[in-house]
């Protein structure tokens, strides 16, 4: 498994070596030596979860307050396009994005670090994403920003036209950091 830096600060991108054959394949989708080497606790993720949607679905973007969260994530069946956006204040990268395709072909995982947001669009007819968080989800600390908001200027691939009702009342960029600046 090789492991790659992204253009966003502190974001790492896992990338297995899937071996194929007559059969199918075979990969590793997580190795704890290989996440300690690159700075990662493996004991410390606490929950795993999965979510499954169709064709053009738009996940996003979230994030926590408080401590936040960080995470690893993966798609274990079918294509999505991964938006992460730096929240972090104080960071080289704060307010700009980066866009990672996640499949069930290359299998890489995203080492989301906390104070991130995160969003996923479903590229394929069905996605099945995976994400092993390392602290309990607590709904009281849910963030939410626009996936169309103008001043972070995301493309999405397709037209967006599934949105929970959460995505559909995110609220904006400018909103979540003047909160930053103001706490």
């Amino acid at each position: 498994m090789r492991v790659e830096t992204a253009d966003l600060s502190d974001v790492l991108l896992f990338r297995p070596e899937p071996r194929r054959d007559e059969r199918g394949f075979f990969t590793r989708t997580f190795d704890a030596d290989v996440a300690a080497a690159n700075g990662l606790d493996p004991a410390s993720y606490a929950q795993e979860s999965q979510s499954r949607s169709g064709h053009g679905t738009l996940r996003g973007l979230h994030g926590r307050a408080g401590a936040g969260e960080a995470k690893l994530v993966r798609c274990a069946r079918g294509a999505v396009l991964d938006v992460l956006v730096d929240a972090r204040p104080g960071s080289p990268t704060y307010g700009r994005h980066q866009g990672f395709r996640l499949d069930d072909e290359q299998f890489r995982m995203l080492y989301v670090p906390r104070g991130f947001l995160h969003g996923f669009q479903v590229l394929s007819e069905v996605a099945d994403t995976c994400y092993r968080i390392d602290r309990p989800h607590d709904p009281t600390e849910d963030l939410s920003v626009r996936y169309d908001d103008p001043d972070l200027g995301i493309a999405w691939p397709l037209p967006v036209d599934i949105l929970s009702p959460r995505d559909q009342a995110a609220g904006s960029w400018r909103d979540l950091t003047s909160r930053h600046v103001a706490s």
